[in-house]
């Protein structure tokens, strides 16, 4: 495998808030750059399924820190990667922010109401016809977690500083049925996001630091 960082330069990042974040995600989107590697049009025609993640933003008084579940190894969808907590949206769910806090709550026990939502990233499309919708929820400790086992391997946390500096971010790419593939990835402390989930974070990034 091949990677390049994505910048070329860590850009200051403005003093982060509960209300400070939430203005920041009310604001128009970042016109897509040339190393959105996450920005997929899905083909006209391809049938789409509609999914919600809660990027959880825990305030611990050292610092924000996001919550990552780990899934398990026997899932017959993306066993082993590092996600958000989410699912497809159902027909009883009132819009993308129910299905994100109902998925939540199954996924790791994290009640709704110790959520504050402050709003959406952008819709993030992948090939294989998902379209997700990233919700970001504020959460404030102490709070107790009952994982799932069955889908949830490991649930950690990581500073949010360190998914706002773009040096961490990553071009890569593999070889996969004749043709060159390319991703986006952010390695943290021995583990590997990548896929969806570091695209989602890049647009985080994006979002609070442009």
């Amino acid at each position: 495998m091949a990677y390049t960082s994505l910048t070329a330069g860590t850009r200051r990042v403005f003093p982060l808030s509960r209300d400070g974040i939430a203005e920041r995600l009310r604001r128009p989107p970042p016109a897509p750059g040339a190393n959105d590697l996450h920005v997929i049009a899905l083909k006209e025609g391809m049938r789409v399924t509609e999914a919600a993640v809660l990027v959880p933003l825990v305030n611990h008084a050292g610092g924000i820190k996001v919550l990552f579940t780990r899934r398990t190894a026997h899932l017959a969808d993306h066993a082993g990667q590092i996600s958000f907590p989410g699912g497809r949206v159902e027909s009883a769910d009132s819009g993308r922010e129910e299905t994100a806090l109902r998925e939540t709550e199954e996924e790791i026990g994290l009640p709704r109401t110790r959520i504050a939502l402050l709003g959406r990233l952008p819709d993030y499309e992948i090939p294989s016809g998902f379209r997700i919708t990233p919700v970001v929820g504020w959460i404030e400790p102490p709070f107790a977690l009952q994982p799932d086992p069955f889908e949830v391997a490991e649930v950690f946390e990581a500073p949010l500083g360190y998914f706002l500096d773009p040096e961490n971010y990553q071009r890569r790419q593999y070889h996969f049925r004749g043709r060159h593939r390319h991703y986006m990835a952010i390695p943290y402390e021995g583990r590997y996001i990548w896929g969806a989930t570091a695209g989602m974070l890049y647009s985080l990034c994006r979002m609070l630091i442009e």
